[in-house]
């Protein structure tokens, strides 16, 4: 019988889907925060699914009962409905930290980004750490998840691959290794029982971002051709999205030009392969 539960926010995004898929399995009971019930796509015989809008605590009435871990993804890669990092990365996981603390829940665990400090300058980067910040503040039991980029996020290197051509600043030689949602959720669901205040990971592969491009362009069936692109076009294209959009239109594009030209290795955990994905990626469109 399963004797603790665990709350789930940010269950319908791209790593709240694998954690909610792998908690099943576990030992432990869950409950996930949804925004529309009807749109989840949840099977309410399996999932306790609870509807609330994490920038509104007023909404989460009762969603803590009996609540004894709370695991959140919540944040926003591409900025919509009017709202900002700070509306969501920081404030709306602050609303849960506040919910949870006084629900008595006994840890906490947030997924952040890897570099986190040296990431706070970018828009994304200030609201996460604020928020950690905040966490390692409120008094509760914490772990923070560092990973250093998912798997979907390569996708990018799968839209260049395809026109025949990657383009990267430099020469291409940093490297990282991203890792799989269904590994990252190994990760978290493992966090619950750990002493680990912050988990740096990564997948089982570390890939320069030259052997990414050219694992894309063999997944779309193209010849080699990567295009090596000076790093002074990289630093103008971030001062003209800077200074000419809002910060809704140049957060992700400052964080994909940022992270581009860091080494984003971290401790290596997990199956899946990259190149696995991409031929999956490529096979399924």
């Amino acid at each position: 019988m399963k004797t603790e539960k665990v709350l789930i926010a940010g269950a319908t995004g791209y790593l709240g889907r694998h954690i909610t898929k792998q908690i099943v399995h576990s030992e432990y009971d869950s409950r996930l925060i949804v925004r529309d019930l009807k749109k989840s796509g949840f099977d309410l015989s399996v999932y306790d699914v609870v509807e609330a809008e994490v920038t509104k605590p007023e909404t989460f009435k009762n969603i803590f009962n009996g609540v004894d871990y709370v695991i959140s993804t919540v944040g926003i890669t591409r900025q919509k409905d009017g709202l900002t990092y700070m509306d969501v990365d920081y404030q709306a996981n602050v609303n849960l930290i506040d919910a949870a603390r006084a629900g008595g829940v006994k840890k906490f665990i947030y997924v952040s980004v890897l570099n986190g400090q040296k990431l706070r300058h970018l828009k994304i980067g200030e609201a996460k750490e604020k928020l950690v910040d905040y966490l390692k503040n409120s008094g509760m039991d914490y772990s923070v998840i560092r990973p250093n980029g998912f798997f979907s996020d390569m996708a990018d290197f799968l839209k260049m691959a395809k026109s025949g051509k990657v383009y990267l600043f430099g020469d291409g030689k940093l490297k990282l290794n991203p890792i799989h949602g269904d590994d990252l959720a190994e990760v978290c669901i493992n966090a619950l029982r750990s002493t680990e205040k912050e988990i740096n990971v990564g997948g089982p592969d570390i890939l320069s971002q030259n052997e990414i491009a050219e694992l894309a362009l063999k997944a779309c069936s193209k010849p080699v051709k990567i295009v090596h692109l000076p790093d002074w076009i990289r630093k103008v294209t971030l001062w003209t999205v800077r200074t000419f959009t809002s910060s809704k239109t140049y957060g992700p594009i400052e964080f994909f030009l940022s992270t581009m030209v860091m080494e984003m290795v971290a401790p290596r955990y997990g199956t899946k392969k990259l190149e696995d994905f991409f031929t999956k990626k490529v096979k399924d469109q």
